[in-house]
């Protein structure tokens, strides 16, 4: 069935019609790319992130927990973006449009508040190691975790009194209308934006500053020193950060802008690079399992894995059956096991 966007009457001449069926046909595509992505990737990256029993898995929770803020925007919204680009406007209701739009928030200040609380999870673990287990135990991590997505669903409840959830044609999307109130856009981009990006900036630039101290050996404290494999988490998280700004800063800034001074900019920005700001946006949630699985040794080994088993049942029963036998041959003889992550970086 063709969408109805790409069988409208041509009245407007076959260059318009022609350029609206090839910016439809791309958007839906993209769209089934960023959905099938993002829950295949969400879904690997929260299955296969190590949790075992070490200091490092109360900072992996967090990870998980961003998996899951990826995984909620392909679940709903996302398919319903796509039905209103195939019947070329809004078919669901209002209703529809309000929970598309609340699940929309949810993912993105979720992503936001889990990259936050995992940029400062890491700061403390490797800037104040000393204090780590006591500030990151498996209780406190819950609490914030907790507190994240609190945090999350408070920020999103006021769109509903502002009334600033509607439906863009633009982007056949029900999203946060920007030019509802321009105060409350402002508060919007600074709250849920500036600051939080602000303070993972102070945080990862504090662990650049030790990481170059440890390498260049101009730290007074003998003790200090780095696991390789706490360096390469870091630059891993990193790197989701770096892209998450990239992503979604043009659509932010804009809206900024827009907010600042109504009348002299929103002229002067094309459709165009608005319907690009957003869909930038969107692509965001299909990349982190991308940037775990090309960083993350382990990863790769671990979605190779899921995804041999997912095509082959029966190595799911093979595999079960090593670990029956590998543990039972564990109570006869302790395992000798070596580590090569754990190559520490000394003073």
């Amino acid at each position: 069935m063709m969408p109805k966007c790409l069988v409208k009457e041509d009245r407007g001449g076959g260059g318009e019609f022609l350029l609206q069926t090839a910016c439809c046909t791309a958007l839906a595509l993209l769209l089934c790319i960023y959905r099938a992505g993002t829950r295949q990737g969400a879904a690997l990256s929260a299955h296969s992130f190590p949790m075992g029993n070490d200091a490092n898995k109360q900072g992996n929770i967090f990870v998980v927990s961003l998996s899951v803020a990826d995984l909620v925007v392909a679940v709903y919204p996302y398919p319903l973006i796509l039905s209103a680009i195939f019947h070329n406007g809004w078919t669901m209701g209002n209703v529809h449009c309000q929970i598309s739009g609340f699940l929309m928030g949810l993912s993105v200040i979720g992503s936001i508040f889990n990259i936050t609380a995992i940029a400062i999870n890491r700061y403390c673990y490797i800037c104040h190691s000393l204090r780590y287990d006591k500030l990151f135990n498996l209780k406190n991590t819950c609490c914030y975790l907790c507190l994240t997505w609190i945090l999350t669903v408070v920020a999103i409840v006021p769109n509903f009194f502002v009334g600033s959830l509607q439906y863009d044609p633009r982007i056949y999307s029900c999203t946060f209308a920007q030019t509802v109130s321009t105060s409350y856009t402002i508060t919007v981009v600074v709250v849920h934006f500036i600051v939080p990006l602000s303070v993972v900036t102070f945080c990862y630039l504090r662990i650049w500053i030790l990481v170059i101290q440890v390498k260049h050996r101009v730290r007074q404290d003998c003790k200090q020193k780095l696991r390789a494999a706490d360096i390469r988490n870091f630059l891993t998280m990193f790197v989701v950060f770096v892209l998450f700004a990239v992503c979604w800063g043009p659509l932010n800034f804009i809206g900024l802008a827009v907010s600042i001074n109504p009348s002299k900019v929103q002229p002067h920005i094309p459709e165009w690079l608005f319907v690009l700001s957003y869909f930038m946006a969107y692509f965001n949630s299909c990349l982190n399992a991308v940037i775990y699985g090309l960083l993350n040794q382990n990863f790769r080994k671990e979605y190779k894995r899921i995804l041999l088993t997912l095509w082959t049942p029966r190595l799911l029963f093979i595999d079960v059956s090593k670990g029956g036998t590998e543990g039972m041959k564990s109570k006869h003889s302790p395992a000798i096991t070596t580590n090569n992550n754990h190559a520490e970086i000394h003073l």
